[in-house]
């Protein structure tokens, strides 16, 4: 489930990039100069759609109930 969240997460950063810039770049090749916006809004309803999913996602009372007993079980008391 953590994984499935992430991917959704990672879908929604990357349409929002390409939402953002054409390109997918945000920089100018040179470096530290931001390029202007063109905000595309096909890709913008993608990126609310993954963004709108990984809420879901990462309220789930399944995924809850698993991400606290993660520590439990595999976290504490492992010495290496």
């Amino acid at each position: 489930m953590d994984m499935a969240r992430k991917f959704l997460q990672m879908g929604y950063t990357r349409a929002r990039r390409y939402a953002n810039h054409k390109s997918g770049q945000k920089y100018v090749r040179s470096g530290k100069e931001v390029l202007p916006r063109e905000e595309d809004k096909v890709k913008a309803e993608s990126a609310r759609i993954f963004q709108e999913k990984c809420k879901l996602a990462r309220e789930d009372k399944d995924y809850l109930q698993m991400k606290e007993r993660h520590p439990e079980l595999h976290e504490r008391g492992s010495a290496a």
